[in-house]
């Protein structure tokens, strides 16, 4: 589904990533996990098509699509969804009335027409009553008082309304208390299918106690240093990533 080959990129001339291979298919979940300035961040936000990243080397295939001239709304069309860290605050719009209008630009650009309102409707009450979501919730203002939880359960909420068929959830699990963290990862789950893959980002294994990934794969200076089940994250709970930069250097 998503294939990654010799990916470099940099920022203001500052190489960042250093020769990513990756390859996930439909059904899978892949956690990236490393220390803080090994990559993470900057590999989802080249996957999504952020423009202050320059792709210097190698190429993203989604579905078989070179994605090298896709601009990041395209690519949000065409099935990549990113859940970002700090997600921003727009006043005066609410969560369904955002939806609303995501559903139906993403619908525009396959050529079909908006959805009919009582469509709409059925698909956010579905959605919601599947996280769990209260109906009071959808009328706030998009993220406008959220605590980190609400911030990040609503965009798992924008992830199911979307369907994407690759979601990359940036550090998620950042600034989540357990409840809040068992939330998310409940409607992460509910989410999961045979026709999408999940791209987990983190730094720490807690995350991976409630969603379980098939690989875990290591980025450390800009490449993946070391990759593996999910027995890897215990391992770098235990070890730390200071045994991993030792290994490399070797």
């Amino acid at each position: 589904m998503l294939k990654i080959k010799d990916l470099h990129a940099s920022v203001d001339d500052k190489e960042i990533l250093r020769g990513i291979n990756l390859e996930i298919k439909a059904g899978e979940v892949h956690a990236i996990m490393g220390p803080n300035g090994s990559g993470k961040s900057t590999l989802a936000s080249v996957i999504a098509g952020n423009e202050r990243f320059e792709v210097t080397q190698g190429s993203i295939e989604l579905s078989g699509e070179d994605l090298e001239e896709v601009s990041p709304e395209e690519r949000a069309h065409k099935g990549v969804f990113l859940s970002f860290q700090y997600p921003v605050e727009i006043p005066g719009v609410s969560v369904t009335n955002f939806m609303k209008t995501a559903i139906n630009e993403s619908r525009k650009a396959r050529g079909l027409e908006d959805m009919p309102a009582k469509d709409m409707l059925k698909l956010i009450r579905e959605k919601s009553e599947l996280l769990e979501i209260d109906r009071k919730f959808l009328s706030r203002s998009l993220n406008e008082g959220f605590s980190g939880g609400e911030k990040k359960r609503n965009e798992i909420f924008q992830m199911a309304m979307l369907e994407p068929k690759v979601a990359i959830l940036d550090e998620t699990d950042s600034g989540l208390d357990i409840d809040a963290l068992r939330i998310v990862a409940s409607g992460v789950n509910k989410l999961k299918s045979k026709d999408n893959a999940v791209i987990l980002i983190t730094h720490y294994q807690r995350l991976l106690e409630y969603i379980v990934p098939d690989f875990v794969h290591v980025l450390h200076n800009g490449k993946i240093v070391k990759s593996g089940g999910k027995e890897l994250a215990l391992e770098l709970e235990e070890k730390g990533y200071d045994w991993l930069k030792q290994e490399t250097a070797v």
